[in-house]
């Protein structure tokens, strides 16, 4: 999967509200879903992409993680794997600090 700017590929700017942010994702997979346009794989290429784009923005954690260390915080061997995407901090280190439940 490329790496994206996931605000550029789902059309939106950086404060995007998270109904904006549903409303743009939703009318961008109606257009590139696999069921609309069969047997085109750059179409099917782009669902996932903007897929995955909207798992990460959609999500307040990994959202953050996203602002601070881009796509890379997500791909394997880059902060995901050690942490962030993970939920186990920043860089590998942990939360020292428990938040109550």
């Amino acid at each position: 999967m490329a790496t994206h700017d996931y605000y550029k590929l789902l059309g939106v700017e950086k404060n995007v509200s998270a109904d904006e942010l549903k409303k743009a994702y939703r009318k961008l997979a109606v257009k590139y879903h696999p069921d609309k346009n069969p047997g085109s794989k750059e179409a099917e290429e782009k669902f996932k992409e903007i897929a995955h784009a909207y798992e990460i923005l959609s999500d307040a954690q990994k959202r953050a993680a996203y602002d601070r260390y881009g796509a890379e915080a997500f791909q394997p061997g880059g902060m995901g794997s050690r942490g962030a995407a993970a939920g186990q901090g920043f860089g590998g280190f942990h939360d020292p600090w428990p938040r109550p439940a």
